[in-house]
């Protein structure tokens, strides 16, 4: 377990008497970090060139759901600081999401390495500094990487959301509707891209034809549309997402038999030159999340927190689609509990709807070598509220590992800024070694249920009939036509349980995501989590 020190302080309704020595101007900064209930320890406060360990800088344990921003230039500590947060997140039994987009973030499962410069820290800000290693688990999305397989089915995905991956227009994206219904209706299960492809390639062939006029508002030019499209988007590398067997986000709620809250790492460098299949697991994961966690409201701590490091890659050429759901899906997820941290360069690398959402910020040094680096300091500074520094030659002046600081209160109001010397991680600060990487997937409790991907027959193979060499059979063809009519009446589901148990009412009843759909699966299930999975 971590030091004592590194966990929430206990309950500091007041400064210290200590602290009341210092000058009147750091007095009042400190006095707005003083908070009542369980909080986490960032660092401590720079004053006039001069770090003041009695004043202590802390986050509230109970906002941390409502979402942060940690940004700075390159090197200048934003990934220590999301494994400081992390850290103490862990520690404190809440369960951390880390999306690792350049390996460095593996670590944190090992013990830190102490040296003079982490002792030198420890002193500054008086941290105990102890070696402690977190209890993580290692994914990658659809194995490309070293980690737990990460994948989705496209029945699962949805039509919605993947209308949205594939930047379809409002007409295409109802014409995928209702190629997602039509391959329902006629038994054809939809698991991975190539089962879509082959009901889209179906139903463009001669053969098909005659299937296709059966569809109200599809026509040939848009299924051609939708098929280009699955081509560019498999480009991406996004086959290996989809499939068997569909990972269970619960199992990013989890904590460890200590009590300690689980950290997952997703392992990102092998893809971050695809973002677009990034932005893909993203959308569902957080749509996934958001329909099947219960609304909580206001929290003593949060159910899940999730930092995407390196976010920029995120927005870079990202469609209005996503922009609109990472939106959507930041306002409306806090009160389930999660909270979103962006980490990046500069604020301006979030969209200004997203950003307005974020009321914890860590900004780290900013440089202004350029007129374009000039403009993102100013505005920069125009994002935090008035205080007693120059902000602009603060920003430009921090050292490694310090930031300007603003959270948000137990009352929900911003904190007064404070210039911050940070903590130090006691976690390994780099990525473990390959071997010890393989040694914890492999040892993992998942790696059973998930490692291994399932390819069975679904619409693919029951189209193009590959493994019997027999040419593509059309959908009624394939119906077990031999059965006596008793024992299809018995099979036979009612009309109710046909609904209910469609793939297609699953999928978009998931993600739709509005309130209809949740009212719809609670008018059934008497809750708003999706029918056919257990929650674990």
């Amino acid at each position: 377990m971590p030091d004592r020190e590194t966990m929430p302080s206990a309950p500091a309704p007041e400064v210290s008497e200590r602290a009341a020595a210092l000058p009147q101007e750091a007095l009042k900064i400190a006095s707005g970090y003083a908070f009542s209930g369980p909080a986490l320890h960032l660092g401590a406060l720079l004053w006039d060139g001069r770090c003041l360990p009695d004043a202590q800088i802390r986050v509230p344990l109970a906002m941390l759901n409502r979402h942060g921003l940690v940004a700075g230039a390159t090197g200048t500590g934003k990934t220590k600081t999301l494994q400081l947060i992390a850290e103490q997140l862990s520690a404190q039994g809440v369960p951390v999401f880390l999306a690792d987009i350049k390996g460095d973030l593996s670590g944190i499962a090992a013990p830190g390495r102490s040296d003079a410069r982490v002792e030198g820290r420890a002193e500054d800000v008086h941290q105990r500094w102890t070696a402690t290693g977190f209890p993580a688990e290692y994914y990658a999305l659809g194995g490309i990487g070293r980690g737990i397989p990460v994948r989705a089915t496209v029945t699962g995905f949805g039509p919605v959301l993947l209308s949205k991956v594939l930047r379809l227009n409002r007409t295409q994206e109802q014409s995928l509707a209702l190629i997602f219904h039509y391959a329902d209706s006629k038994g054809l299960e939809l698991i991975d891209l190539k089962d879509l492809r082959a009901v889209v390639t179906f139903l463009t062939s001669d053969e098909g034809r005659q299937e296709l006029k059966t569809i109200g508002g599809l026509s040939a030019a848009t299924a051609g549309v939708i098929l280009r499209s699955l081509t560019a988007f498999e480009a991406q590398g996004a086959s290996g997402f989809f499939g068997e067997p569909e990972f269970d986000t619960a199992e990013l709620l989890r904590t460890g038999e200590d009590g300690r809250g689980i950290v997952s790492v997703l392992e990102l460098n092998a893809v971050q030159d695809r973002p677009q299949l990034f932005s893909t697991f993203l959308m569902w994961l957080l749509a996934d999340l958001f329909h099947d966690l219960p609304e909580l409201g206001d929290v003593d701590k949060p159910r899940l927190v999730f930092f995407l490091d390196e976010a920029h890659l995120l927005f870079d050429d990202a469609s209005e689609a996503f922009l609109e759901s990472i939106t959507q899906t930041v306002r409306l997820i806090r009160s389930k509990g999660v909270g979103v941290f962006f980490v990046t360069q500069t604020p301006k690398d979030v969209p200004a709807d997203v950003l307005a959402q974020l009321g914890n910020r860590v900004q780290h040094a900013l440089r202004a070598f350029t007129p374009d680096d000039q403009k993102a300091l100013n505005a920069t500074v125009k994002t935090f509220p008035k205080s007693p520094y120059d902000l602009e030659e603060v920003l430009t002046g921090l050292g490694t590992g310090e930031a300007v600081v603003t959270v948000l209160s137990e009352k929900g109001a911003p904190t007064p800024v404070a210039a911050t010397r940070l903590r130090a991680p006691e976690s390994l600060m780099g990525p473990v070694g390959q071997e010890a990487l393989d040694r914890a997937v492999e040892e993992s409790p998942l790696y059973e249920r998930y490692a291994r991907a399932v390819d069975r027959e679904s619409a693919y193979e029951r189209l193009t009939d590959d493994r019997g060499g027999r040419g593509a059979k059309g959908p009624d063809e394939m119906r077990d036509a031999t059965a006596p009519v008793e024992e299809r009446a018995e099979e036979r589901p009612s009309a109710v349980e046909q609904v209910v148990g469609s793939g297609v009412f699953k999928s978009l009843a998931r993600s739709v995501g509005t309130q209809i759909g949740r009212e719809i699966t609670r008018s059934l299930f008497g809750t708003a989590r999706r029918s056919g999975r257990r929650r674990r």
